[in-house]
């Protein structure tokens, strides 16, 4: 039995025919729309993120994605409260899920972005945050959480195979740094295999 079947066995997620995952909170967000006829689901990016920047557990996050971040509120926020940017997933810190988007839209995840010669990753992609910054390393939850969430999308989605497993860095290098060093994909690969 694979790691994959094991980690989306008995009490795991599921991800329903139109993109739920089971079990996630969901807070839909505007910011996603259709996916090009005819696309289909081939490549999962992990994000690092934290609102305020370096502060865990917070509204910032969801606020942001749902385009009700106050600029006022924090220093920090008014550089990107007017951004129309949203995920498909979030896990906090503690391993709490919220859904977003369903897997089966659109999210604004990628921004500018080149995966196998291919632009546009938002168009194949799923974009899956994690609660933390490029310098503070992510939790075991986390990683546990990830690594069940990311089994569950594999049954529904089975293009997405390990390689196809990426962090925003790798799709839009010089410009983005997360999940930065402090995510260690040894560890995930290790638990996904």
């Amino acid at each position: 039995m694979s790691a994959q079947t094991r980690a989306a066995g008995k009490g795991s997620p599921r991800v329903s025919a139109d993109g739920w995952l089971a079990g996630a909170r969901r807070l839909p967000s505007p910011n996603c729309d259709d996916r090009p006829p005819g696309e289909s689901v081939s490549l999962l990016v992990i994000h690092g993120i934290s609102m305020p920047p370096g502060t865990f557990g917070g509204p910032g996050i969801d606020a942001l994605f749902c385009n009700t971040l106050d600029p006022d509120e924090h220093p920090a926020f008014a550089e990107v409260a007017a951004l129309r940017v949203s995920a498909h997933l979030l896990i906090r810190r503690d391993g709490r899920v919220t859904q977003y988007v369903p897997f089966e839209r659109r999210a604004w995840h990628a921004g500018v972005s080149r995966f196998d010669g291919r632009e546009r990753c938002n168009d194949f992609s799923i974009g899956i945050e994690l609660e933390g910054t490029d310098t503070r390393a992510y939790t075991q939850r986390q990683y546990r959480r990830l690594a069940r969430v990311i089994a569950a999308i594999r049954q529904r989605y089975p293009a997405i195979v390990p390689q196809r497993i990426v962090g925003h860095s790798d799709i839009a290098p010089g410009r983005k740094t997360d999940p930065g060093p402090s995510f260690d994909w040894q560890r995930l690969r290790a638990l996904i295999a």
